[in-house]
C-alpha cells in the first residue's frame, strides 16, 4: 500500500481545518433560511397568534353583545305622555338608541319588519299598556334583549307591557344559529378545497381549476342544503335559492383563496383567514345580531363574503318575498375580483403545466 504523499497530507489537513471550523453567525443564518426550520418556526408563531386572534375576535363580538342603534317601528303617538317616557325608558335600560320609524298601523309596521327596516314594533295607541312586537327571525338576540328589557320598564313606569313575536324562528332553529353555521361551512369548505386543490391537482391549468372550484361549490352547497333541510330537518330551506346562495358562497371563498395564492404563493392562507375567518365571520351578523355588534364591524360585515352570504340566506329563509340584490352583488363582486387577479396574474400561480412541445412526426404532417 503506498505511503501518502506530503500533498495528501497538507490536503488532508486543509479539509479537516476547513470542516473543523466553526460556522459564523452569518453562515449558520443562512444554512437556517435554506432549511426547512425557518418556515416551521415562523408557522409556530403563526398559528399562536392566529389562536389568540381567533379566539379573540369572537370572545369580542359574542361574549357580551350590546345594543347600539336598533330600528324600531313605532305606532300611534310617540310623543304621547307614557309612549315617550316608555321609549326615553327603553334607551336608557339598553343604553343604546331606538331609531324610532312612525307608522299608522301594526300591519304597515309588520311590513316594516318584513322588508327588513325595523327589528321591532312598540303599539302605544292604547294609554293604558305597550305592545311590543318583536321578531325573532330578524335577530334572535336583539328580540330576546327587547324582550327581556321592556317589562322591567314598564314596570318602573306603571306601565304593563305584552310581548308577542310576529316572526318567530322556526323550530328547528330556535336560537337563530342554523344559518350562520350553514354560511359558515360553505366559507370554510369552499377555501379548504381551493387549498387542496392546490396540494393535490396542483398541475390543473388556469380554466381547468376555476372549473373544479364550480364543481365542488355546487355539488357540496347541494349536500349542505339536502343535509340540513331534508335530512336534518332543522330548516326549511326554499331549496333552490339556498342551494345558489351556498354555490355562490363556496366558489367566492375558493376563489379568494386562490386570488391570495396567486398574490402571496405559499402564506395565502394568512389573507384568505384573516378576511374570511377572523374578520369575515364574526362581522356577519349570523351568531349576533348587527344592532348588537360593535358599529364598525356591522358595517364591515355587510361587504365581506361571509356577510353577504348570511344575509342572503336569512333573507331567503325568513323573508323570501324581500330579497335584496345587495348581498348577491357582494358575492358576484370578489367573486369576479378574485377571478380577474388570478387570471391575469396567473404566471405567478403555483400551479399548472407545461405546454408540452408538438411530437416532431406530428409537427411535419
Amino acid at each position: 500500500m503506498p505511503e501518502p504523499s506530503d500533498d495528501d497530507h497538507e490536503h488532508g489537513a486543509h479539509d479537516h481545518g476547513a470542516h473543523g471550523r466553526v460556522p459564523t453567525r452569518g453562515e449558520r443564518w443562512e444554512d437556517f433560511k435554506k432549511s426547512p426550520f425557518l418556515p416551521a418556526t415562523v408557522l409556530v408563531f403563526i398559528l399562536a397568534a392566529a389562536a389568540g386572534l381567533f379566539a379573540g375576535s369572537y370572545t369580542y363580538t359574542m361574549a357580551n353583545p350590546t345594543p347600539h342603534r336598533i330600528p324600531t317601528a313605532v305606532v300611534g303617538a310617540a310623543n304621547a305622555e307614557h309612549g315617550g317616557a316608555f321609549l326615553v325608558g327603553m334607551e336608557k335600560a339598553l343604553n343604546a338608541s331606538l331609531e324610532v320609524h312612525p307608522y299608522d298601523s301594526v300591519a304597515a309596521a309588520v311590513e316594516g319588519v318584513d322588508q327588513q327596516k325595523v327589528f321591532a314594533i312598540f303599539d302605544v295607541r292604547q294609554g293604558d299598556r305597550v305592545g311590543l312586537e318583536v321578531s325573532g327571525a330578524s335577530g334572535a338576540s336583539v328580540a330576546q334583549v327587547l324582550a327581556e328589557t321592556a317589562p322591567k320598564v314598564g314596570a318602573g313606569l306603571g306601565v304593563p307591557v305584552t310581548v308577542t313575536d310576529v316572526k318567530p324562528l322556526q323550530k328547528g332553529d330556535p336560537r337563530g344559529l342554523a344559518i350562520f353555521y350553514v354560511s359558515l361551512a360553505a366559507v370554510i369548505i369552499g377555501f379548504v378545497g381551493a387549498i387542496q386543490l392546490s396540494v393535490h391537482a396542483r398541475a390543473l391549468n388556469p380554466l381547468e381549476r376555476i372549473a373544479y372550484t364550480v364543481a365542488y361549490a355546487l355539488l357540496g352547497a347541494f349536500v349542505i342544503a339536502a343535509v340540513v333541510d331534508w335530512w336534518l330537518g332543522a330548516l326549511d330551506l326554499p331549496f333552490a335559492q339556498s342551494w345558489a346562495i351556498l354555490a355562490l358562497t363556496m366558489f367566492t371563498s375558493g376563489m379568494v383563496f386562490t386570488m391570495f395564492n396567486t398574490l402571496f404563493g405559499r402564506w395565502a392562507m394568512l389573507p384568505t383567514w384573516g378576511l374570511m375567518v377572523l374578520l369575515g365571520n364574526p362581522s356577519s351578523g349570523g351568531a349576533v345580531s348587527w344592532p348588537l355588534l360593535p358599529s364598525v364591524l356591522g358595517r364591515i360585515g355587510q361587504w365581506l363574503p361571509p356577510g353577504a352570504s348570511v344575509n342572503a340566506q336569512h333573507t331567503a329563509v325568513y323573508f323570501g318575498g324581500n330579497q335584496h340584490v345587495f348581498p348577491f352583488l357582494v358575492l358576484t363582486a370578489w367573486a369576479l375580483l378574485s377571478c380577474a387577479i388570478f387570471w391575469i396574474w396567473r404566471h405567478r400561480h403555483p400551479g399548472g403545466r407545461a405546454t408540452e412541445p408538438a411530437h416532431a412526426g406530428e409537427a411535419a404532417a
